[in-house]
């Protein structure tokens, strides 16, 4: 499995069980694989999965990377993090600047 789409898309299918039994562990294992080969959205999602889970500051050190890479998406996730006291001035400062460099 060396496709950087391929993981991501069975990540994708173990987190909402299409085709597969839904399997969030499996899911973050694949989203993984593919962020650390440079899959933007891959990474985004293991930013969302740190949130559900609670770990905010995992979850804003993802979203970083993913903004930086130029995913709006991700921005939004750290200024929403921000309103609600996930995260600080300084993050939501850093994912802006990441962003429109």
């Amino acid at each position: 499995l060396g496709s950087i789409q391929a993981l991501y898309n069975l990540g994708g299918s173990y987190d909402l069980g299409e085709g597969v039994q839904e399997d969030k562990a499996k899911a973050t294992v694949f989203n993984r694989k593919a962020a650390l080969q440079g899959h933007v959205m891959s990474r985004h999602n293991l930013g969302c999965f740190e949130g559900e889970k609670g770990n905010h500051d995992r979850a804003v050190r993802h979203f970083l990377v993913s903004a930086k890479m130029g995913l709006k998406e991700s921005v939004e996730k750290i200024k929403t993090m921000f309103i609600d006291g996930e995260a600080t001035k300084d993050q939501y400062a850093e994912a802006l600047k990441g962003y429109q460099d």
